[in-house]
């Protein structure tokens, strides 16, 4: 007799991308994505962090001060990680899992690649002016929005053998 309690696509699939956002050194934001096709194989991965080949020593981690001070010029969003990790597969009709809302432009990066669905977690910058703007563009682009809800509470990984 086969096991009852295994975990659903979805849950399996935003597992993944927090999985993935733990790579994150981000000490405020970790984000993660992970993009899926229609068979329900993964794609490609990514993680918010700092352009590949350079130090994480060598830029800021800040969220205020002067632009050029902050993290916000040099950080490459999970999605856009994601996306770009592909290196080159198609993603039409994809669907990508992401922990928080994408910005307007990692929004504009997925309608631009192909990917038809986001679903995401957590939508906490919902008012303001990027969001709203990424909602418009999904909307005119056909892309559909779910926000997950998990059918489990946590997924738990043990390294230790049974």
């Amino acid at each position: 007799m086969k096991r009852t309690d295994y975990i659903s696509w979805d849950d399996y699939f935003m597992g993944i991308s927090l999985l993935s956002g733990m790579r994150s050194k981000d000490p405020s934001t970790q984000v993660g994505a992970c993009i899926v096709d229609k068979d329900n194989r993964i794609v490609s991965i990514g993680y918010n962090g700092f352009l590949n080949g350079c130090s994480d020593e060598d830029f800021p981690w800040s969220r205020e001060g002067e632009f050029l001070e902050t993290k916000y010029p040099y950080v490459v969003h999970a999605e856009q990680n994601a996306i770009l990790n592909a290196r080159g597969k198609s993603l039409e009709g994809c669907r990508i899992y992401v922990n928080l809302f994408p910005c307007h432009d990692c929004a504009r990066n997925i309608i631009q690649s192909g990917i038809k669905t986001v679903c995401y977690l957590e939508d906490k910058y919902a008012d303001t002016d990027s969001i709203k703007a990424s909602k418009y563009m999904f909307e005119k682009a056909k892309v559909k929005l779910i926000q997950l809800t998990p059918q489990v509470d946590k997924i738990e990984i043990n390294f230790t053998k049974k």
